[in-house]
């Protein structure tokens, strides 16, 4: 009798689960991989991905990820789209809860739930969310042509969107805590060359404000104490990511201080049979070829864990 309905499920469809579920569908494992959206996480909302090898010419996220998709498919991989809303890894039958209540079991996992947008928590980020707060340039920016908007951030998503945003808005003010930014260095000269991108250095936005229309001004505070407004009608915040991992069980699991998944060079977490990829591990680089390696390291690790099993 099987011990589990699945050998192996790929919870999180982004890079990390597509590339592990490509493997696990080739080799002929009883495998399941759950999306609780659309196949490609984050990378959907990518406008332009210029480093993914192979690609000369660059790729939309949204291409890229289609094709991976697609190439998944063509192994026969087995999806179900469906918020999960439990899990319970520990022993050697996990269940995993789909919303709809159904329970499925599992004699591995790999985990690959990503992360999304971190918070600059400060008053009238929540207020105006979707009225002038937005943390997708790829998905708002056609809403601001011809205007004036603000960038928060100094890093490679910061730096990328702020660019792209240039194709919409008049002015983009990029806000930066420092007086230097973290984006590769190519990417800075891009921004520094693009005479609609203004820098305003060593700030922080301590309030945005707005009205009955949404977001007019930020209110920023600078590193010397002093204070000023700019005018805008949008900002986004690019400031990094915190876990997904509100279903996760975080008192099985180990993770560091912020709540990302600790996981050793194979992908092995603290317990037997599972394992994690992509962005929902404790790592210093987030970047769409670690993710889809690390997919490919986890299935792997679980094909071995497996095979010992039997």
């Amino acid at each position: 009798m099987r011990r589990a309905d699945y050998q192996l499920v790929i919870v999180g469809g982004g890079p990390a689960g597509l590339t592990a579920g490509l493997y696990a569908a080739r080799a002929r494992l009883r495998a399941l991989l759950i999306e609780k959206g659309a196949t490609g996480g984050q990378v959907l909302v990518t406008d332009w991905v210029d480093n993914y090898p192979g690609f000369v010419d660059g790729i939309s996220g949204f291409e890229l990820m289609d094709k991976m998709t697609a190439h998944a498919d063509r192994f026969g991989l087995e999806k179900v789209f469906s918020p999960v809303t439990s899990l319970d890894l520990d022993g050697p039958v996990k269940t995993i809860r789909l919303e709809n209540g159904q329970a499925l079991t599992a004699e591995s996992v790999i985990i690959c739930t990503g992360a999304g947008p971190r918070r600059l928590g400060i008053p009238g980020e929540q207020e105006f969310a979707g009225k002038g707060v937005s943390y997708c340039a790829t998905c708002d920016g056609p809403f601001y042509r011809g205007q004036e908007i603000a960038v928060v951030g100094g890093g490679n998503t910061a730096i990328q969107e702020a660019i792209h945003l240039t194709k919409f808005a008049d002015r983009v003010t990029v806000i930066h805590r420092r007086d230097t930014l973290r984006a590769t260095r190519i990417l800075q000269e891009k921004a520094f060359a693009n005479d609609r991108i203004d820098f305003v250095w060593n700030a922080e936005v301590s309030e945005i404000l707005g009205d009955a229309d949404g977001v007019n001004a930020v209110l920023l505070r600078f590193r010397d104490g002093k204070r000023s407004t700019v005018p805008v009608s949008g900002i986004f915040i690019l400031i990094g990511v915190v876990p997904n991992n509100e279903v996760l069980p975080l008192e099985q699991l180990e993770t560091d201080e912020i709540g990302f998944v600790r996981t050793d060079t194979e992908m092995r977490t603290n317990l037997a049979g599972v394992f994690a990829a992509g962005d929902i591990r404790s790592k210093p680089f987030r970047q769409i070829i670690n993710a889809a390696g690390e997919g490919a390291t986890a299935e792997l690790s679980a094909e071995r864990f497996l095979s010992k099993q039997e």
